[in-house]
């Protein structure tokens, strides 16, 4: 039977996983776990055994000075991950665009309306629009009918996740250049007419392109 720590432990771990997810933390940002335990309401034993799991999955690593951060990520680390990515989330676009559900269809267009709302306000709401994002992503993820192929992409995006999301933070001008809204509208065109290469293709373009304007910001150590 799980103890109410075990509960709790699920709570923070939960909380933790959206935080890298969505990009609230950022490559670098030392996370306190007494601070956290203090946000949460809840003691230093749940947090500690949720830090220790996402340690464990590489998203979360410990210092040699025993702090705990979000790691750092060098270019070719990246370029790797990006490679991956398209490898496995193309194919969940596909396997969304073969299996496509009214119910799931009508979900991904309101996922995508938000995110096009906040896309051109003047002064858009960065972290609800990053949100709608990985929202978006994830539901054409679960539209594939593989929860242990979401469950992979979900590892990905807890290592890729504080780093993609610099492509948004960089400012409104690189979200209103309307890129993602045009590659998200060309994925949701391509799964509701069962065409699975264009589902592909568009998330494919979305990944790449976002991983370019990321490397060309130069914020990526070499090695």
């Amino acid at each position: 039977m799980p103890t109410p720590d075990d509960t709790l432990g699920a709570q923070v771990l939960a909380h933790l996983r959206a935080q890298l997810i969505t990009g609230m933390l950022a490559p670098g940002d030392r996370l306190s776990l007494r601070g956290l335990g203090q946000q949460l309401g809840v003691s230093m034993q749940p947090v500690r055994d949720a830090v220790s799991r996402l340690v464990a999955e590489r998203a979360l690593e410990v210092t040699p000075k025993r702090s705990v951060q979000v790691p750092l990520m060098t270019a070719p680390q990246f370029r790797e991950l990006t490679t991956i990515r398209q490898g496995i989330e193309g194919f969940a676009a596909e396997q969304a665009a073969l299996r496509r559900g009214g119910s799931e269809l009508a979900e991904l267009r309101r996922l995508d309306a938000t995110f096009r709302r906040e896309s051109k306000h003047r002064t858009p709401d960065i972290d609800a629009a990053i949100a709608a994002n990985a929202r978006l992503h994830f539901a054409v993820y679960r539209a594939a009918g593989m929860p242990a192929l979401t469950a992979i992409i979900e590892g990905l995006w807890l290592r890729i996740g504080p780093l993609l999301n610099l492509d948004l933070r960089s400012g409104p001008g690189r979200l209103a250049s309307g890129v993602a809204v045009r590659c998200h509208a060309a994925m949701l065109d391509g799964i509701e007419r069962g065409d699975s290469a264009a589902a592909r293709a568009a998330l494919l373009e979305d990944i790449g392109s976002t991983a370019a304007f990321i490397e060309a910001r130069g914020v990526l150590p070499p090695h």
